[in-house]
């Protein structure tokens, strides 16, 4: 199992969401209410540096009351500023090898993938997991394309064992409770959810469908 100072990487990932009924803070309070682990700040809002620092520390605050993981968005300053555990970058954002000289080897990077040699290339820069989507049009991931479905995946993760390519990979992109079991017979790791929590209305049960679904062995 992939570790992170000592810690089994959790096998389900929450991405900060904002919306009429939630803050991001909010969202992530629900998750980690819900029994998630792992949070990733995100904000695609433009705000100013201050607010932006002070949204990602009562976030990170939250994760730390419930011992969860913590990784910002993109921002790799302020992950560096704040000691978040880590940084998730897409694929218009800072390059994986800079980060990591940057970030130093405490740090966790994650990278957004959309392809096999998308995946090659965090691999060879030193990324420790793979944000690989989308599964089906969302707008948290417009911008990539192709929609990869299960065919997809279980294309690029059969890529992967014959390039000996050892990263776990998350699933991301408009994923729904009854997709968990499919996804998890690709041979993903885990799961990257944001609207499938904040717009549901059972979140409690469905994210104990994907924690259980995803549960470590």
């Amino acid at each position: 199992m992939p570790r992170l100072n000592g810690k089994t990487l959790p096998t389900v990932q929450y991405i900060t969401h904002a919306s009429d009924h939630f803050s991001r803070v909010e969202s992530a309070r629900l998750a980690l209410e819900c029994g998630l682990s792992w949070i990733q700040y995100r904000c695609k809002d433009t705000l100013p540096y201050p607010r932006l620092r002070e949204e990602a520390l009562a976030v990170q605050t939250l994760c730390r009351r419930y011992n969860a993981l913590f990784v910002v968005d993109d921002f790799v300053e302020l992950a560096a500023e704040i000691e978040a555990d880590g940084v998730h970058l897409g694929k218009n954002d800072m390059p994986v090898a800079q980060a990591r000289k940057r970030l130093g080897g405490r740090f966790l990077i994650g990278g957004t993938a959309n392809t096999l040699e998308d995946i090659e290339d965090i691999h060879t820069q030193g990324g420790d997991y793979i944000g690989l989507g989308p599964f089906r049009f969302t707008a948290t991931k417009e911008k990539l394309s192709p929609i990869l479905g299960l065919e997809g995946y279980r294309r690029i993760m059969e890529g992967m064992v014959q390039k000996s390519l050892a990263l776990p990979v998350f699933a991301i992109g408009g994923i729904r409770p009854e997709d968990a079991a499919a996804l998890k017979s690709c041979g993903l790791y885990g799961i990257a959810l944001s609207s499938a929590l904040s717009g549901s209305s059972r979140p409690a049960e469905d994210a104990q469908v994907f924690l259980q679904t995803f549960k470590s062995e």
